[in-house]
């Protein structure tokens, strides 16, 4: 899917429309979203739930693993959209991971039904995180190979 210019109120319509896919037997919680790479590209995603718990995958994992399967490393924002009325959905803590795995300046819009958003960067929402550049960094020398 590609488009000249995508809004933030763009995203979180599309974010929307993808909630309407959940399959959320379980928890009747719909989590839509809406991802767009940095080249245009817009992928979405809704939380898919399984009888096993830990099995279900989220809507934001799973616009994120889309993007990435057809080739996509780089993104601009994603947008989330919930049922909740009285508050703005946030990502689970594993989905902040996850994003934050592609960077930590790009947009996420947090937003309610009525369409009404607020904007956060992923470092916002996951602060002195763990990311791919850590484990580049000079690291002790194991106490085992101390020992040789």
């Amino acid at each position: 899917m590609s488009e000249s210019s995508w809004t933030p109120q763009d995203l979180v319509s599309r974010s929307q429309e993808a909630k309407g896919f959940s399959y959320s037997p379980y928890s009747s919680f719909r989590v839509g979203a809406a991802l767009l790479t940095t080249d245009q590209q817009l992928y979405t995603g809704c939380n898919v739930e399984n009888a096993c718990n830990n099995l279900g995958i989220c809507a934001e994992r799973t616009a994120i693993c889309k993007a990435v399967s057809e080739g996509h490393r780089s993104f601009k924002a994603i947008a989330v959209a919930s049922d909740m009325m009285d508050h703005y959905i946030s990502p689970c803590g594993g989905c902040r991971q996850f994003m934050r795995e592609f960077g930590l300046q790009w947009d996420v819009y947090l937003s309610k039904p009525d369409g009404s958003f607020i904007k956060k960067t992923v470092e916002e929402l996951l602060p002195v995180s763990f990311g791919p550049e850590d484990l580049r960094r000079k690291k002790a020398v194991p106490a085992s190979e101390n020992s040789l």
